[in-house]
């Protein structure tokens, strides 16, 4: 999974907000065994110590867990996760409100094209088999 960093953000804040989303989505299942600081900055193209700031910042959290023999794993508590998920969910939606609301659009409206775009997914599912 390619790592898509942009150099006008804190680097440590992006690769917390990466690992946050893999975790959330499935890419890294509760309980499973995280690459080393190493691997995960050498693919994210990082220093270690970046990698490093960004992986204690997730351990403060409860999303991860360092086990002193066998490194780093995802928290098997999937409240923690369920949570986390919650809460990236809220926020993306309080951006697309926001960002409907600057564009004039009011609650109905806003309503009826998450409606018209959930039928159309719908309808594209059904037609692809899905």
């Amino acid at each position: 999974m390619a790592w898509k960093l942009d150099n006008n953000r804190a680097i440590y804040l992006q690769i917390i907000e990466e690992i946050q989303m893999r975790i959330v989505a499935g890419f890294y299942q509760p309980g499973s065994k995280l690459p080393s600081v190493r691997e995960l900055a050498a693919d994210a193209a990082v220093n270690p110590n970046t990698m490093q700031k960004a992986l204690s910042e997730l351990e403060n959290g409860g999303l991860i867990i360092t086990m002193r023999t066998s490194g780093r794993i995802v928290t098997e508590n999937t409240a923690v996760i369920q949570n986390l998920r919650k809460k990236i969910a809220s926020e993306e939606v309080k951006l697309f409100l926001k960002k409907m609301d600057q564009y004039g659009f009011n609650k109905q409206e806003i309503t009826g094209l998450i409606q018209d775009s959930l039928k159309g997914e719908q309808h594209e599912q059904h037609h692809n088999g899905v």
